[in-house]
């Protein structure tokens, strides 16, 4: 499956980001209202300057304490960000996300962020591809 089949089965509410310079608490607020697990930072909406989430904010909680939440997004963001284009196969970006050990891939073309895949995304891709290989199997065994 390609990463473009995912993003069209997503919901087209767009991919949610917070500019540069955003403190930390108000991060924690939108994810928790979101109920998402990370967030691009982004000065446009389409430039990629970083990504935060969940565990980068926990982390600093438990490294420095609350004092963290006065902190810049800036400061706790991944910015050297492993992307991923719209004709990338499945199994490819699973094992970069694997190997990376994260959670969230934007999707870019031309410089461009096109969208956010999440591992629950590849992996949900990933289980509709095998059952509809485990009915084509049990199909050719039966004689369908």
């Amino acid at each position: 499956m390609l990463v473009s089949q995912i993003l069209k089965s997503k919901s087209d509410d767009g991919v949610v980001t917070v500019a540069p310079g955003t403190s930390v608490a108000e991060v924690a607020h939108v994810l928790s209202v979101r109920r998402i697990g990370a967030v691009i930072v982004s000065p446009d909406g389409k430039q990629v300057a970083g990504i935060v989430s969940e565990r980068d904010i926990v982390r600093e909680l438990g490294r420095r304490g609350p004092t963290c939440l006065g902190d810049k997004v800036d400061d706790i963001m991944t910015a050297k960000l492993i992307t991923c284009a719209r004709e990338d196969n499945t199994h490819d970006v699973l094992q970069k996300m694997t190997d990376g050990r994260f959670r969230h891939m934007p999707v870019v073309e031309g410089g461009q962020m096109v969208g956010l895949i999440s591992i629950g995304d590849v992996v949900k891709a990933r289980l509709t591809e095998l059952a509809a290989e485990k009915d084509a199997l049990e199909g050719m065994i039966k004689g369908f």
